[in-house]
């Protein structure tokens, strides 16, 4: 689904006033495609104002243009005026409106036409125009691809190209995730011509923790690790009493559930996090087994075939049960 004459007629006319959003708990694909596209946009003279409907983890406070992002918890008077005054509002690396949380009422409401760009299976019907596409590796990926559509990759420049190869590095695990394919590395290739630093790149998302969020994944993995064998799957239940042990910022249990994936013989990981309002579910599967017809049918979720997420309404202690159950009927 890809709507590229549509989009191209809008992005070169007239000057106009764009927004750009992404998930709650923007992931650095999420905030590398909405900075890099609206990097883009500015080049192109347009009024764009990125608004994130939560905070964003330390991880990525080094990105280029992150220091102008409204927080819709931090800066919501003028969220509602950019979103109220738009044009156009484009919505990044989500598809199902429940994702912007409290910002979803304000932009079904909004005059704008909205475009969706995403990678995410079973998409909800809200956009005006839709670029789309399960198969890429991530939304940057599909920046990258838009723009090399538009015939504009002359207006790529170091700082673009930082932020889409940062989201790009992230969603595929650095490159070994089954969504790399020969053309997500030679997108990373062009952006590494236009002089990134992808070694610095890399130490500042993967070689930056704080020392209480290395104290806590010592603590996770050595406390709160369970393996079941006989179904091939390993998970981490953490309770939001473990949570409250430990200074933990924004983003800190990003990936964590990971370390489960890395066991030999499993095939079924979950990070089950009991947080204020909700239980919070990752998961992570590796070959054919499909997370995200798990996290859809019984967490309220989804994403992708072997990464997905959800949420629960029950108990901390009665989701985990609910969980070991699903898994052991399969």
């Amino acid at each position: 689904m890809e709507n590229i004459e549509a989009i191209k007629k809008i992005f070169n006319g007239h000057s106009k006033r764009i927004v750009i959003t992404m998930h709650q708990l923007p992931d650095a694909d999420a905030m590398g495609s909405s900075l890099g596209l609206a990097t883009f946009l500015k080049k192109k003279n347009h009024q764009v104002n990125v608004i994130s409907p939560t905070e964003y983890p330390d991880l990525l406070a080094w990105m280029p243009g992150i220091d102008e992002v409204l927080i819709w918890q931090k800066h919501h008077k003028k969220s509602i005026q950019h979103l109220k005054a738009a044009d156009i509002i484009c919505c990044l690396d989500f598809s199902v409106m429940h994702r912007i949380h409290k910002m979803a009422e304000i932009v079904k409401n909004a005059s704008a036409r909205i475009i969706v760009i995403d990678h995410h299976l079973d998409p909800e019907n809200f956009s005006d125009l839709a670029f789309w596409n399960p198969k890429a590796s991530s939304t940057a990926e599909l920046i990258y691809t838009l723009i090399e559509k538009l015939e504009e990759k002359t207006l790529l420049d170091k700082n673009i190209a930082a932020c889409l190869y940062t989201g790009i590095m992230t969603d595929t695990g650095s490159f070994k995730y089954p969504n790399t394919t020969a053309y997500t590395h030679r997108v990373v290739a062009s952006l590494i011509d236009i002089g990134i630093n992808a070694a610095e790149i890399n130490r500042l998302i993967y070689d930056n923790n704080s020392l209480d969020r290395l104290q806590f994944m010592s603590f996770v993995i050595m406390h709160r690790l369970v393996v079941l064998e006989a179904c091939k799957t390993a998970y981490f239940a953490i309770s939001a009493a473990d949570l409250k042990k430990f200074d933990l910022k924004t983003g800190d249990t990003e990936g964590i559930v990971n370390y489960a994936l890395s066991l030999k013989n499993i095939v079924l990981a979950a990070l089950i996090m009991e947080k204020e309002d909700r239980i919070k579910i990752s998961f992570r599967s590796i070959g054919e087994f499909p997370v995200h017809t798990l996290a859809k049918a019984h967490f309220g979720g989804g994403g992708h075939k072997n990464a997905a997420g959800g949420n629960s309404d029950l108990t901390f202690e009665a989701t985990v049960k609910k969980f070991e159950y699903l898994v052991k009927q399969n």
